[in-house]
């Protein structure tokens, strides 16, 4: 397993931008598929960005298509996320996680590994 650290979370107008920051420690980080997941309060977590273990492929919920963009240095053992033209509805605790593998539907259960996440709040 590996373990996750994410920064980078904050306050930020609609229309603005972010960058998530995912930091892995732990050994064959690079064997690993990452994404990121969204939990807003009162709601179930969704599942947000995915890359896989090489960084070739990549995976987007449709509400953040265009928008987002995930992306990984395996060098480094980061995972990114960057966000821009910011939602007020994108407001969550935004989590990076670790699978084995990546599916054509990525799902939470499918990720044993997770970070203790980071608040984005996007103000209207």
């Amino acid at each position: 397993q590996v373990q996750l650290v994410e920064s980078g979370g904050g306050l930020v107008q609609a229309g603005g931008s972010l960058r998530l920051s995912c930091a892995a420690s732990g050994r064959r980080f690079s064997s690993y598929a990452m994404a990121w997941f969204r939990q807003a309060p009162g709601k179930e977590r969704e599942f947000v960005a995915a890359i896989n273990w090489r960084g070739t492929s990549t995976d987007y919920a449709d509400s953040v298509k265009g928008r987002f963009t995930i992306s990984r240095d395996n060098v480094k053992n980061m995972v990114y996320l960057q966000m821009n033209s910011l939602k007020p509805e994108d407001t969550a605790v935004y989590s990076c996680a670790a699978a084995p593998s990546l599916t054509a539907t990525p799902k939470a259960t499918e990720f044993g590994s997770w970070g203790q996440g980071t608040q984005v709040t996007v103000s209207s």
